[in-house]
């Protein structure tokens, strides 16, 4: 197993993805939802038809994942929920959700960067991902897209940490300001934890999802307090769940910035 050290200095913005993708800032009047029948229907096709039969052996012959919880969200589908996620992978976390809310549909937050391969963003959109503004010019939009996804009983998967951090093991502290929507709807909230387990038989790691909740919003507390307590659930149940994790190929390093960082990545 050939080992990699990684050193950081800022757990809430650091990024390691390395996906070397010029972002391209979308526009602040950015349609987050398809307008016409034939969009709907493509998008139908393409997520239900088409990936969603690959996705699900696809993420067991590459991660021989296995995911442990799923049937708490089984009562929840029809009003719809939630679900907050660590950020460990970069394909193997836009597949997760769905599998977890098989047969229906999740719909994924992601940066401008997913959207910004030219040629792609309308697949992207047509397989639920919903585009994270990057100025607060796209934001009333994006405000207005995520309370209709909840008005919708859909499901939506939120990565709080936001950044990549490959096979990270452990959870990085993240704001409860990612809980609003949630806390606003009243809707339930679960968490999904992936971890990095050694195999049994073939060397390397493979991943291990855990489901906690659901976490209720009390909607007679303030929705500050709402989102705080939401967070905190979830951060606990993560924290937990990740201490599952017995396989670590990528060491993470604190390191604080003013140091030399010339060996970053190792």
């Amino acid at each position: 197993m050939k080992e990699r050290t990684i050193y950081y200095s800022d757990p809430l913005n650091d990024d390691f993805a390395d996906n070397d993708i010029k972002t391209v800032e979308l526009p602040s009047d950015y349609s987050y939802f398809p307008k016409t029948a034939m969009r709907r229907g493509v998008a139908f096709f393409l997520y239900h038809i088409v990936a969603t039969p690959l996705v699900i052996p696809m993420q067991k012959i590459v991660y021989n994942e296995k995911v442990i919880g799923r049937e708490k969200v089984k009562d929840y589908l029809d009003e719809g929920f939630f679900m907050y996620g660590n950020h460990t992978r970069a394909m193997g976390d836009a597949y997760c959700p769905g599998i977890i809310s098989f047969p229906k549909k999740a719909y994924i937050v992601a940066g401008a960067d997913a959207f910004s391969i030219k040629g792609i963003r309308r697949i992207v959109e047509d397989l639920g991902g919903i585009a994270l503004p990057l100025n607060s010019k796209g934001f009333k939009n994006y405000s207005q897209a995520m309370k209709r996804h909840a008005e919708m009983d859909h499901v939506v998967a939120i990565y709080p940490e936001s950044h990549i951090w490959p096979q990270y093991t452990g959870i990085r502290p993240f704001r409860s300001a990612a809980f609003h929507y949630p806390a606003e709807s009243g809707k339930p909230v679960f968490t999904f934890t992936t971890t990095w387990q050694k195999r049994k038989i073939l060397p390397g790691a493979r991943t291990v999802v855990y489901v906690d909740g659901p976490f209720i919003p009390d909607m007679d507390l303030p929705i500050d307090q709402r989102k705080q307590a939401l967070r905190d659930a979830a951060l606990e149940a993560m924290t937990e769940a990740a201490k599952n994790s017995d396989y670590e190929k990528i060491h993470y390093v604190y390191r604080p910035e003013n140091e030399d960082r010339s060996d970053a990545a190792v």
